[in-house]
């Protein structure tokens, strides 16, 4: 009988299962390995309790550190893209120095079940309302020296980095961030929000002090926000379609999805609102300035052809 994974969010059960599983689990595991190798040639070595990745020095992987980057994949692709970004942030980090990795730390904000999540251990901090989860990510450690890749915790933890140390400054950098975004808006109430420094938007609603901005400064009020997309937010939907939201995060790249619905934000929770309705269909039976519905049913016409 084939063992059943446990559900995504319970690493620890995962991990348990794994050692129970151990021969095929190990299987798996190596399998993905090897196609890693071959099809993007990567320089790999299976050995008994892992992988080996040839360099100066050569780096052992264990099975334990692949099983919690392939950890949630819903597919074998998945599986081994996790697999691959893995093996690059564990070379990238150990050639770095301890002073170099904690300058490159920096805030990432992720929805809850994000594509690039890298589950429950990598969470620094969950804001009220259980839709953002605030964490560590590396500047510059990818192809883009501009870009903050989110760094699970296995990688760091593999690379003795000190990231307890690392939270504090990089949690400060995050409202600092959140502080010239408020004020850029209280000068300028744009409806768009963008990236503020290496902060998307997603990450700046980690931000109280930007929540608190938003919000007129009272804890007591609620104000919706869509994010359908990681580097761009809109703040007055009262101006857009109610199906944009959900259009545009369905439109968007998952590891460059945002919520995939609206938000109603205040200065302590960021909370998505629930599933349901049509909006689709209540935008297009909206009467508007014409008094007529577009979804209103039309007999076909046909017309004949003109000379």
């Amino acid at each position: 009988m084939t063992p059943v994974r446990p559900e995504y969010g319970d690493l620890p059960a995962y991990g348990a299962w794994m050692r129970e599983e151990g021969p095929p689990g190990q299987s798996m595991l190596r399998q993905h390995a090897l196609a890693v190798a071959v099809l993007h040639d990567v320089d790999v070595q299976p050995a008994d309790d892992g992988v080996v990745l040839a360099g100066r020095p050569d780096l052992r992987v264990t099975w334990s550190e692949c099983a919690e980057a392939v950890y949630g994949a819903p597919d074998d692709q998945e599986a081994r893209h996790r697999l691959l970004s893995w093996f690059h942030l564990r070379r990238t980090v150990s050639d770095l120095g301890s002073a170099d990795l904690a300058g490159r730390a920096r805030p990432v904000g992720l929805p809850v079940g994000h594509a690039l999540h890298p589950g429950p251990p990598w969470v620094r901090e969950r804001v009220l309302g259980d839709a953002l989860d605030l964490g560590l990510g590396l500047l510059g450690v990818g192809d883009d020296p501009d870009r903050v890749e989110v760094v699970p915790t296995g990688v760091l933890r593999a690379a003795d980095a000190d990231t307890v140390s690392w939270w504090a400054p990089t949690r400060g950098y995050l409202e600092r961030m959140g502080a010239i975004a408020a004020e850029r808006w209280l000068a300028d109430p744009d409806p768009t929000l963008r990236p503020i420094g290496d902060c998307d938007v997603v990450t700046l609603l980690g931000s109280a002090v930007l929540r608190t901005a938003l919000c007129g400064g009272s804890s007591g009020t609620m104000r919706t926000v869509a994010v359908p997309m990681r580097r761009r937010g809109w703040l007055d939907l009262r101006r857009i379609d109610p199906a944009f939201a959900l259009a545009a995060a369905a439109a968007t790249d998952p590891a460059e999805r945002g919520f995939s619905r609206p938000l109603l934000v205040t200065a302590d929770e960021v909370a998505m609102v629930g599933p349901g309705g049509r909006p689709a269909a209540e935008a297009l039976g909206d009467r508007g300035a014409t008094g007529q519905a577009w979804d209103r049913p039309v007999r076909y016409h046909a017309h004949p052809p003109t000379c």
